[in-house]
């Protein structure tokens, strides 16, 4: 049975907030995330009809995205840059004075500032499992890795991050009785420009639940 044709422009306005955090955690530099987003979008667009199964346009597309990713590895490692990844630039949603996107803001920032202490390959895997919800099969395809692979990988990359996270992270309840990071070594967080989704708090909190078990 033929598949309809798809609407590019609706792919990329579901995929593209998705797709540039998902690359951001992987190359940890702020300047050059957009220049890899776009050129994904560019080679999707271009090899769209090779794709067969329209439902794994998703994995599909960050197959794409992790091939440019480690493209720009390669060429880093043969032109080493001085640009300095700054992970606090990232703003993927609009700026908001209410005390629940302060709150949202410190957790995220936090754990966002200790993922980025793991290796490329773990928190690649980790974002795709835990935040963006892929299954092991989708990552196996999305890494070009065995499935066993995959558990492998997200297993030690859990019990890395959760490491991480006892030893920098402090996670208390608030006198409004409402859950809060701060980093154990008294580093002072920017309170402008961080990404502040609701998905690095469930993340955060996921593990913490892990700990008090």
């Amino acid at each position: 049975m033929k598949q309809p044709p798809l609407n590019f422009y609706s792919i990329f306005n579901q995929y593209h907030d998705r797709l540039k955090k998902f690359v951001t955690i992987t190359v940890k530099n702020e300047w050059i995330v957009d220049d890899i987003v776009q050129e994904a979008f560019v080679r999707a667009h271009s090899k769209i009809d090779t794709l067969k199964d329209h439902d794994k346009i998703g994995s599909w597309l960050f197959r794409i995205a992790y091939r440019q990713c480690m493209d720009h590895f390669r060429k880093e490692s043969r032109n080493p840059s001085e640009e300095i990844a700054d992970f606090r630039g990232m703003n993927t949603s609009d700026s908001s004075t209410t005390e629940r996107k302060l709150e949202q803001h410190q957790m995220s920032v936090c754990v966002q500032n200790q993922m980025l202490l793991l290796p490329e390959n773990y928190r690649t895997v980790l974002w795709l499992f835990d935040v963006l919800g892929f299954t092991l099969k989708e990552i196996a395809d999305i890494l070009e890795l065995s499935v066993e692979n995959v558990k492998i990988r997200l297993h030690r990359a859990r019990k890395k991050f959760k490491s991480i996270l006892n030893q920098k992270c402090s996670f208390e309840k608030d006198e409004r009785n409402v859950l809060v990071c701060e980093p154990k070594d008294g580093v002072n967080w920017q309170r402008d420009g961080a990404d502040s989704g609701n998905d690095l708090m469930d993340f955060a909190q996921k593990h913490i639940e892990r700990k008090k078990k």
